[in-house]
């Protein structure tokens, strides 16, 4: 177990929160986060005491749901996959800054009814302290359901959950950090089954072909910003990778594709919203 007395304790309390519940539903997404949750709600409530829910809609990759499946399976957890049409809600669809309110508010109320219909009054996401740092208006929704944020009562930093994860053995512990695809969009430009498909597509072509794991592509249609750590920003903009991505992404529709020297930041279209 790690030496960290700060972290010793944060664990300590973890399990204490966890302990408490007998049973609980996890918002369960794959990344490091909910998996890392989902596996000490394993190890602490036992198989019949923990249940995995995933969302399954346009707004998150067919992979991440795939991958999902496989780590429940590899942590013996019970796991629903439910589909949802998030683009039929006005409030989602014309993405205003506080969509991610109104996605999650949907989402959260929508899982907590199955939760209990299935015999598991609470239900549990991932959010850490690094969340309460940036403009998350979906842990409002959050609380004014009750959904609980064990990692977040704990103290858990993500450094944290990176931390306990490898010590656990879990093949999430150094996964880059994962958004939905409507994150990509700039607020007010209204979203599509295209336009995330078309998100989808370039990231998943870009993660394949250049071995990049941490990026965005922010869609500004018919420009693309790609964002990727400042480290690797040289190696895509190197002649023949370079015309390699701007072709590949115009086969896709964009017309303009450019490289953010800024390097890839999590929530980069919140430095458009007044402070």
């Amino acid at each position: 177990m790690n030496d960290d007395p700060g972290l010793t304790a944060k664990v300590t309390t973890l399990h204490q929160i966890i302990r408490e519940l007998d049973r609980a539903a996890v918002a369960y997404s794959g990344g490091v986060d909910s998996t890392l949750l989902l596996a000490v709600c394993r190890e602490l409530l036992g198989r019949d005491g923990v249940l995995a829910l995933t969302v399954q809609s346009e707004f998150v990759p067919a992979t991440e749901v795939a991958e999902a499946e496989t780590l429940a399976q590899q942590l013996d957890v019970r796991h629903l996959v439910f589909p949802f049409n998030l683009l039929n809600e006005s409030e989602i669809a014309a993405n205003p800054p506080d969509r991610c309110y109104y996605c999650k508010r949907l989402l959260f109320s929508q899982l907590l009814d199955i939760a209990r219909a299935e015999g598991f009054p609470v239900l549990l996401h991932g959010a850490n302290v690094d969340d309460t740092g940036d403009y998350r208006p979906g842990m409002r929704a959050a609380e004014e359901l009750g959904v609980r944020a064990p990692l977040l009562e704990a103290g858990f930093a993500k450094a944290d959950v990176r931390t306990l994860s490898r010590e656990m053995g879990l093949p999430t512990w150094d996964r880059p950090a994962l958004a939905c695809l409507a994150s990509r969009v700039p607020y007010g430009t209204p979203l599509s089954v295209e336009v995330l498909a078309r998100i989808d597509a370039a990231e998943g072509w870009l993660r394949a072909r250049l071995g990049v794991a941490q990026l965005r592509v922010r869609d500004h249609f018919p420009l693309a910003r790609l964002e990727v750590p400042v480290a690797d920003i040289a190696r895509l903009a190197q002649p023949g990778v370079r015309e390699e991505i701007a072709a590949h992404l115009r086969d896709l529709g964009y017309q303009y594709v450019t490289l953010d020297l800024e390097g890839f930041r999590s929530g980069s279209l919140n430095e458009t919203l007044p402070h």
